[in-house]
């Protein structure tokens, strides 16, 4: 019995040490980095040039093929016939086109199911793209005087990272899962209890070693547990597994740990890595949502009372630009409003920056948000702030 804790220990040991060296060589997306560029995106200046934001689903159909290439071909080249022909946003458009379609030629990678691809040549060759397996609903293309960011960072709310521990009395499994896709894995195993190896035991003498056993095996999944949400500062935590192990997991939970608990689920450890991530995710979409309903309970408490809020589109908006604001609720709804024809983007108008109100949501909102160090929440339920405008925002402090 000695020699299988010790090879327990082990492995754990082993894992815990091979979780460090991803860690140190920078493993993809360990930490957030589609938060950093949403936020990178949002720095850029508003140009007289055309900025161009597509976004594209390119999920292969049942042939194996591409669908946007007609997307592709319809809309670049109809926007670029609105340009002057010898303009310099003419000359930018075009080279954006072509750097565009010779990316999507030979760059996107088999496993892209969503595309978000930002350009404008003339400003210093302006060319960000970021693939993701998390899909998109549909093509959209923005022609604009700055990055278009509501898609990119609804899918960031959509397809949330966080952690999710599997786990039975004797092992364990835990993910780090984002944007659709496992980031990390990580494996807890112990030897099994079997009772042929008690001999003669009694059965009291049996089940106190049992639980003595599976105290052991809990903590050490817990010590990996509080390594993983340390180092990469996991907001959240979805348990699954048995009822025998879950709760002594959770007694082992510090206060740290407990306050990021969000559900328990029912899964067996073997299950397969997709049903794990379908089971927790919608147990993330669910907190998701009472988070939201709680957020606008609160903001539109404290606007009802004169406390540090304010409501609707122009006090948020005067807000931001007095660098007021602690953290803007924005509702989805508002993407309608970019364009009366209900057709992504808008017309260009050249030398112009967008001043209508119209104009700058919901984009300038979450720039100007980002930009002032301010955080933007998404609130995917339309109905939580009809009636203040579809937006509010805490503050600060007031004048």
């Amino acid at each position: 019995m000695a020699c299988q804790q010790c090879c327990a220990k082990q492995t754990t040991l082993a894992n815990l040490v091979r979780l460090a060296l991803c860690s140190q060589s920078g493993f993809p997306i360990m930490s957030n980095l589609l938060e950093e560029q949403i936020d990178t995106l949002a720095a850029f200046t508003p140009t007289e040039l055309p900025v161009i934001s597509l976004y594209l689903n390119t999920q292969s159909d049942d042939h194996g093929r591409d669908c946007f290439a007609s997307f592709i071909r319809k809309e670049l080249h109809t926007r670029a016939k609105t340009f002057a022909p010898q303009s310099a946003s003419h000359a930018s458009f075009v080279r954006d086109v072509g750097r565009i379609e010779e990316y999507l030629a030979t760059e996107v990678l088999p496993s892209t199911n969503g595309l978000a691809l930002f350009a404008c040549a003339g400003a210093e060759d302006f060319f960000e793209t970021i693939q993701l397996n998390a899909p998109l609903e549909r093509h959209e293309i923005y022609v604009d005087h700055q990055p278009h960011l509501y898609t990119l960072a609804l899918v960031n709310k959509q397809f949330p990272r966080y952690a999710a521990v599997v786990a039975d009395t004797h092992s364990a499994r835990l993910f780090v899962f984002g944007l659709n896709r496992i980031i990390f894995e990580d494996r807890v195993e112990s030897a099994k209890v079997s009772r042929t190896q008690m001999g003669g035991w009694s059965q009291a003498r049996y089940q106190r070693h049992a639980q003595n056993y599976h105290q052991h095996h809990a903590k050490e999944v817990v010590e990996v547990l509080d390594r993983v949400v340390r180092k990469e500062e996991i907001e959240h935590i979805v348990f699954a597994g048995d009822p025998v192990v879950i709760p002594i997991l959770e007694k082992l939970l510090s206060p740290f740990l407990a306050a990021k608990l969000i559900d328990v689920l029912r899964l067996d450890v073997h299950a397969p890595e997709r049903q794990v991530l379908d089971a927790t995710l919608a147990a993330m979409h669910r907190q998701d949502a009472k988070d939201d309903s709680e957020k606008v309970a609160h903001l539109i408490g404290d606007y009802r009372s004169g406390g540090l809020a304010v409501v609707g589109v122009p006090d948020v908006l005067a807000a931001l630009s007095k660098s007021q604001v602690e953290e803007v609720l924005l509702s989805t709804s508002l993407k309608q409003f970019r364009n009366d024809a209900g057709e992504p983007g808008l017309p260009w108008v050249e030398n112009t920056i967008p001043s209508r109100e119209s104009d700058v949501m919901p984009e300038t909102i979450m720039a100007r948000a980002r930009q002032t160090g301010a955080q933007c929440r998404l609130i995917e339920d339309a109905t939580l702030l009809t009636e203040v405008g579809g937006v509010g925002a805490s503050l600060r402090y007031r004048d």
